[in-house]
This record gives C-alpha cells, sequence and structure tokens, in this order.
C-alpha cells in the first residue's frame, strides 16, 4: 500500500435545530492512502453528504483535524481553501452540474483556466480525459445533447482535470441505469488509479461498495466497519 494521504481525527459536526442540538458527526476517524477507494454507505440521513462537506472544507467542523498531503487544512482561511478545493480536491455529485452554456470539453478546462492554464494545456487536458472516457466525439455537445450517462462522465472528468490529490464523490452514479452506473464506477475507478488520487465515495449501492479497496458505514454520527 502507497503511503497516506488523508487523515482524519475527531472530526464532529452539528447543527442547532428547534429541539436542539442535532449532533451529525460523533468523532469521525479514518486514514486513506494515495490511490485508495473507499466507500461509505448508511442510511438516508444518516449525514454522509455532510460529512463529504466537511472533508472537502465546504463547512467547517466543530472539532477534529483533517490532513491532506500533511497539511492540516480544517482552519484554513477561506481564501486558502478556496485554493484548496482548485489544486487538490476534486467533487463529483449526484447530479452532474454541468454548465449547460458551455461544451463539455469546455467544463472539463475550466477548473484549469482558473488555476491558470494557458487554453492550449487545458484543451490538451481535456480532449486526453474524454478520449480515456469514450467522448471524444462528444466534445463540442452542450450538456442538454449528451444522455445522463455522457454527463456524468464529463463530471467525472472535469473533478480530475487538475490532477487531485482527493476526490470525494457524492451518489456520482444515483441518477443512472444499473448498466450505466457501473460503467461510470468502473471509469471512474481506473482513472483515479491511474491518476493515484484517493477516493471517498458515498453510495447506497452494496455492489458498488464492495467492489471498492474498504467500505464503511456511517452510524449514529461514527464511522464503523460495514
Amino acid at each position: 500500500m502507497s503511503k497516506s494521504l488523508f487523515k482524519v481525527s475527531g472530526l464532529c459536526k452539528g447543527f442547532d435545530a428547534p429541539d436542539g442540538r442535532l449532533e451529525i458527526l460523533r468523532a469521525i476517524e479514518f486514514d486513506l492512502h494515495e490511490g485508495e477507494f473507499l466507500a461509505v454507505i448508511g442510511e438516508s440521513g444518516s449525514g454522509k453528504s455532510t460529512m463529504l462537506q466537511v472533508l472537502g472544507t465546504l463547512e467547517r467542523p466543530d472539532a477534529g483535524e483533517i490532513w491532506l498531503a500533511g497539511e492540516a487544512i480544517q482552519d484554513l482561511g477561506a481564501n486558502k481553501q478556496a485554493r484548496l478545493r482548485n489544486e487538490k480536491i476534486g467533487f463529483v455529485y449526484q447530479a452532474h452540474h454541468l454548465i449547460p452554456e458551455l461544451t463539455a470539453l469546455e467544463n472539463i478546462v475550466l477548473p484549469l483556466m482558473v488555476q491558470g492554464a494557458t487554453v492550449e494545456v487545458a484543451n490538451i487536458r481535456g480532449r486526453e480525459l474524454l478520449q480515456r472516457l469514450g467522448l471524444a466525439e462528444r466534445e463540442r455537445h452542450t450538456p442538454a445533447k449528451l444522455s445522463g450517462g455522457e454527463a456524468q462522465r464529463v463530471a467525472v472528468a472535469r473533478a480530475l482535470a487538475t490532477k487531485p490529490r482527493l476526490l470525494l464523490a457524492d451518489e456520482p452514479t444515483g441518477n443512472l441505469d444499473e448498466r450505466t452506473a457501473h460503467e461510470v464506477f468502473e471509469l471512474l475507478q481506473q482513472l483515479c488509479r491511474e491518476e493515484n488520487a484517493a477516493v471517498v465515495m458515498v453510495t447506497h449501492s452494496k455492489a458498488l461498495a464492495k467492489a471498492c479497496d474498504r467500505m464503511l458505514c456511517l452510524h449514529e454520527g461514527q464511522l464503523i466497519p460495514a
């Protein structure tokens, strides 16, 4: 196994509710290695999406530490966290969230352009990913002209465009039929292993979860063996 890349220790998160404090995450602990694919399962409403938001610095934890590539990231300022998300963390959601006015290629290269890459360099990377995802002939298509599976593949390519160290995936195949879901999952798994990115994937699919390197269950605010 390669070296540890992502470490979470004592992670807690709660929200104020009319009838008192609602504790969603209670002392979450886990360690993730480069290239490792971790599946997180759990009942609806158990806090899986909240956990991903906190891991990706989109929500601040109430307590605990999050380390990525040796750097504590939970208390970084807003600007540093935004830069971190652009450079080292990729996100894939159940809905593809592609920008409707942009082509498949333009959606993929957008994070690279934000980083300051030249159009030429960004397009080379974008076309490489489209080719590997079997979408080379779709680069000029807008999301409305793509199938659900194709749009989600473009979303995967966009998340990996900047070669992130960590990928957070929230039900990335949840809107797809079973066959397409498995195809997208296998491509995601293959690309992340080739890029040596660590992955935390929330899923309701036991079949997909079992195909990952490790599976944990979020239950009553804690991660336990599944």
